[in-house]
């Protein structure tokens, strides 16, 4: 199940026809821009509402409360970046992997507060946006999993190897967008060559999982 059915799920069915279902598209648009770089707190929905040029009721109508709204969004800019991450199977596993991780990063530039949320795991343990981030780990997973070995499915170490990679990364872009000293392109190389180091370090403790060529330290 991705990210948009976990939200489809979880949320009563649309009400009315498709106009209503575009509608509550619309509103969540309106909200990526809102809450983009603004914190859930910093907006209360009376703001959100004068933003949106929308009747408040017209909000708690689709979503039921403001934080219903707000997980609808995160749920949704999610989404595009794993449906991004998951797409480009054509291309070779070198340049996908430096698409995923690039886009990556531009949804940590240009979804910040978002971003934060998802990676810190919302305030206290807030158990939906923890799922929101474990969805995200595991498509990442999959989808560098795919290019390395050819397969999804790995055993249990590769996997453990390609989640420590991953939430490295989660921290590192965290400092990033706080303290951005280095460019895009710079950051998603330093990725790049970290990933391929964890690759070679699976394959040294699991022969079973070689690292790819490109990952491969020079003969």
């Amino acid at each position: 199940m991705n990210l948009r059915q976990q939200d489809a799920a979880v949320r009563p069915r649309p009400r009315g026809t498709e106009r209503s279902a575009a509608r509550r598209a619309e509103l969540i648009a309106i909200g990526r821009r809102l809450f983009a770089d603004t914190s859930y707190d910093a907006l209360s929905m009376d703001d959100i509402a004068r933003q949106a040029h929308v009747a408040k009721g017209l909000i708690y109508y689709y979503f039921q409360s403001k934080r219903g709204y707000y997980l609808a969004i995160i749920r949704d800019s999610v989404a595009d970046l794993v449906d991004f991450a998951a797409s480009g199977a054509e291309l070779p596993a070198v340049d996908r992997v430096h698409r995923t991780i690039d886009g990556y990063l531009r949804f940590a530039e240009h979804h910040q507060a978002a971003y934060r949320t998802i990676v810190s795991g919302g305030v206290g343990f807030d158990t939906e946006v923890h799922a929101i981030r474990d969805g995200v780990r595991e498509a990442i997973i999959a989808t560098i999993a795919e290019g390395a070995y050819g397969r999804v499915e790995t055993a249990p170490l590769a996997r453990m190897g390609l989640l420590t990679w991953v939430c490295g990364v989660e921290g590192a872009t965290l400092d990033w967008i706080d303290r951005p000293a280095l460019s895009r392109e710079t950051m998603r190389e330093l990725l790049v060559k970290t990933l391929g180091g964890a690759l070679r370090v699976v394959e040294e403790l699991d022969p079973s999982h070689p690292a790819p060529p490109p990952a491969r330290c020079p003969d």
